[in-house]
């Protein structure tokens, strides 16, 4: 693969990571949890990994020849979206030192990352409509190897723009508790919001 094809990807994925959507709701609820961002993004950077190899392991073709697979996969990630953004809403993050710490928490953070970057459709489509127009059949590489590539190229720059909006959320939050349970509950609603029009969107297809 040239640098120019990975350099017209990279400005494409850049724009996709700088656009709030779940994965911003997610990391700015992390971050009004206190010192969870760090496992709460890994988690979201394990489900993007995921998608990437699962695309790079043919799930582009089966896609085309079986269209129901996206739409079972956005209908899996809507309801989990719901599920998240209900849990926000009446359950509203509270800046702590100690119980919000806890290892477990940690591990439920990173798990709830996986699934909620995992399940994001908005996450499966940019693989499936956009990294097959930055592979050539022409290459050395395999097809497999260059998605695998410039999914990398992408979790590169989700790292540190989710990283940069969690600290950020609890650094601006951390002395204003009020704040960071209307934040919390702001993101539950935007949550269940794109978990709504993604399965209007379905229902209307």
């Amino acid at each position: 693969m040239t640098l120019s094809i990975i350099g017209s990807f990279w400005i494409v994925s850049f724009l996709f990571v700088i656009t709030p959507g779940v994965d911003w709701a997610y990391a700015i609820a992390a971050g009004t949890r206190g010192k969870v961002v760090v496992p709460a993004v890994s988690g979201m950077l394990l489900g993007h990994l995921t998608a990437t190899m699962v695309v790079a392991a043919g799930i582009g073709a089966l896609v085309t020849r079986h269209p129901i697979t996206l739409t079972i996969i956005v209908i899996i990630g809507a309801l989990y979206l719901l599920w998240m953004g209900w849990n926000l809403i009446h359950k509203p993050s509270k800046l702590s030192s100690h119980k919000d710490q806890a290892s477990g928490t940690w591990v439920s953070w990173l798990t709830k990352g996986t699934f909620v970057s995992g399940l994001n459709p908005k996450v499966f489509l940019l693989y499936l409509a956009l990294l097959p127009q930055f592979t050539d059949p022409s290459e050395s590489w395999s097809i497999s190897s260059q998605i695998v590539t410039l999914g990398l190229v992408h979790i590169l720059s989700s790292a540190v723009i989710y990283l940069l909006v969690g600290f950020g959320a609890q650094t601006v939050l951390q002395s204003r508790p009020v704040v960071a349970q209307i934040v919390s509950r702001v993101s539950g609603v935007l949550m269940i919001m794109i978990a709504l029009v993604l399965l209007s969107d379905q229902a209307f297809t």
